[in-house]
């Protein structure tokens, strides 16, 4: 079954960090770019990192230096430690293949309290 599920998201402080999990189906994730996505109320889904299958990264700008993307293959599994987290990350939090997208899974829920 080809699914996506992702885990991590709650409620910090401003300055706080937080690490989502994406459990992935191997159709999905094997030999692809993974990406973490975002949603806040009112406006698109957004690109936030992505990585390549053999560890290449890359970043929005207002995430870069506070988020780091990873992978480990053997799981199937996609990361994204979130550091020095701001009011403005507050968002429903997915992953995904790059690109050539998959089914959404039902997201994570970051919120960043000032």
């Amino acid at each position: 079954q080809v699914q996506l599920v992702e885990s991590g998201g709650g409620l910090v402080q401003a300055g706080g960090s937080l690490r989502l999990s994406c459990a992935a189906s191997e159709s999905i994730f094997t030999g692809n770019i993974m990406g973490w996505y975002r949603q806040a109320p009112g406006k698109q889904r957004e690109a936030v990192a992505q990585i390549t299958s053999g560890g290449s990264t890359g970043y929005r700008d207002s995430v870069k230096g506070r988020f780091t993307i990873s992978r480990d293959n053997a799981k199937n599994t996609v990361y994204l430690q979130m550091t020095s987290l701001k009011p403005e990350d507050t968002a429903v939090y997915y992953c995904n293949r790059v690109a050539v997208y998959a089914s959404w899974g039902q997201g994570t829920q970051v919120t960043v309290s000032s």
